[in-house]
């Protein structure tokens, strides 16, 4: 659940904060020790607000490309703070070192990916075409984090697809610029 969650960070840093924040305040989600706080309602409050706020900014075709350098240590630092809030039962040092490469790095990856996109949508449209891929990435955010509650195992299976298929899509762009003479 964690790492599926700490993936949709990489799509918008604050709609699965929102998301575990509501699931632990109706009960669906137990958070670990030390994380209590991520389902109060001061957190409610914080996390809603900085959600509709990075949801519209990113709709502002300059504005998208410095909130990407903002939101990538943001994503990184919220996933590995929401993998660590679902781990109970490991000693400390697994618990983050677990935190840190599962879900910093899963953040971190889909992050990476999105500002990617973003830049080949501003350079192939002049930034016309971020509107939609902001959108996209809401979507993708919202969707991931449902799911990483609801069904985590579908969750990563997605995410893995996902994944897979950026990887042969990247290695067909670049192996196809790559002539042997």
């Amino acid at each position: 659940m964690g790492i599926g969650l700490s993936a949709a960070c990489g799509f918008r840093v604050f709609v699965p904060l929102l998301a575990i924040n509501i699931a632990a305040l109706t009960g669906y989600l137990q958070l670990a020790p030390g994380f209590e706080w991520v389902g109060s309602y001061p957190a409610t409050l914080a996390f809603g607000t900085a959600t509709i706020v990075e949801i519209l900014a990113y709709y502002i075709p300059w504005l998208d490309h410095v909130l990407d350098l903002v939101t990538s240590p943001a994503a990184i630092i919220a996933g590995t703070m929401i993998t660590a809030s679902m781990v109970m039962e490991l000693s400390p040092f697994l618990k983050w070192t677990l935190a840190i490469i599962a879900g910093g790095g899963a953040a971190a990856l889909f992050q990476g990916v999105t500002v990617a996109l973003r830049t080949k949508s501003s350079a192939l449209t002049g930034g016309l075409g971020n509107p939609l891929i902001s959108t996209v990435e809401v979507v993708g955010s919202m969707v991931t984090s449902l799911l990483a509650i609801i069904v985590p195992i579908l969750c990563l299976l997605l995410l893995a697809l996902l994944c897979f298929w950026i990887i042969r899509k990247t290695g067909r762009f670049f192996l196809g610029r790559m002539k042997i003479r």
